[in-house]
Order: structure tokens, then C-alpha cells, then sequence
């Protein structure tokens, strides 16, 4: 079974990620502002900015982790139960690295 299109696919998000989390280090790296409402502002956007880069840095380890599964040739199999993961979930979740049932029923 050929897993190119998924391979494309988790190398696009991890581009698209990268360019995202670039994008937040520069925001949390921008000098503050001197008015304290401004700052106390700016404090609660980092905070945003921060948990949206500990999410989006979460993803790209699944995603990385995806590909070197593509690699060793053990992509679309279940890493809890051996079994194979469905064709549809890959497509939904190319990250995916264990089946509906051991994901606990999600797609």
C-alpha cells in the first residue's frame, strides 16, 4: 500500500507548522510596551502565543514520529496493538499512529 499522498501531506503541515511557530518565537521575542494595560495585553496574548507553540511544537513531534515511521516502514500500523490502521483514518489523521480502537473510537 502506497502512503506517498500521506507523506506529502504531514510534510506540508510540518512546513505550514514551522512557518507558524516561527511566527509566535518573533511575537514572544517583540519588545513590551510601557503602559501597564498595554503590557498586562501583551502578557495575556504570550500566554495564548505560548500554548498555541506547545500545541503546534505537540504536533510536529506526531507528525516527525509519522515519518519516521513512513521510513522504517512501519507506517499504518497500530504502535499499541500491531494491527493496521485504516486507509480512511490515515487519510484523516496522516499522524495517526494507533487505530480506532486503541485511540479509544476517535477518527
Amino acid at each position: 500500500m502506497s502512503h506517498h499522498k500521506n507523506k506529502l501531506s504531514l510534510l506540508n503541515r510540518l512546513r505550514e507548522l514551522g512557518v507558524r511557530l516561527n511566527g509566535i518565537e518573533d511575537a514572544l521575542e517583540a519588545p513590551h510596551s510601557k503602559d501597564w494595560e498595554e503590557a498586562a495585553v501583551e502578557r495575556e496574548d504570550e500566554e495564548v502565543l505560548e500554548r498555541l507553540g506547545q500545541s503546534g511544537q505537540a504536533e510536529i513531534a506526531r507528525i516527525k514520529s509519522a515519518l519516521a515511521r513512513l521510513e522504517s516502514g512501519d507506517y499504518g500500523i497500530c504502535v499499541k496493538c500491531g494491527e493496521e490502521i485504516s486507509e480512511k483514518r490515515l487519510e484523516l489523521l496522516p499522524d495517526a499512529a494507533a487505530c480506532v480502537k486503541c485511540a479509544g473510537g476517535q477518527t
